[in-house]
């Protein structure tokens, strides 16, 4: 009995700080927008990025850490310890995911 109120304890406590977060960062936002307005500011408070160049940097990453668990499960099978094989073939292929998104990003900068 004690571990399902516990749980629930904790269950209940995770989604309020989550909501009083977001709470927190929604009116903090409407009040700088208001204040903006009040002030009869024209320029833009909040500039709109580009979300390619992080959808591509996120696209690298996760392809990167599936060739690495492919990878560490060929390691695996040749003799190599399991946690080992996946761990450094999951961190050396996302690293090469975010290089190589690194590159593609600064060639097409220039």
């Amino acid at each position: 009995m004690q571990e399902v109120t516990r749980d629930a304890i904790v269950s209940i406590t995770l989604f309020a700080a989550v909501f009083g977060m977001v709470y927190v960062f929604l009116m903090t936002r409407h009040r700088e927008r208001m204040a903006i307005l009040e002030r009869n500011l024209t320029s833009v408070p909040f500039p709109i990025t580009n979300f390619n160049h992080l959808t591509l940097k996120y696209g690298l990453l996760l392809i990167g850490l599936g060739v690495g668990f492919l990878m560490g499960t060929v390691l695996e099978s040749l003799g190599m310890k399991d946690d080992i094989a996946y761990l450094s073939m999951i961190l050396i292929f996302g690293g090469v995911g975010l290089i190589v998104s690194y590159l593609i990003i600064q060639t097409q900068k220039k």
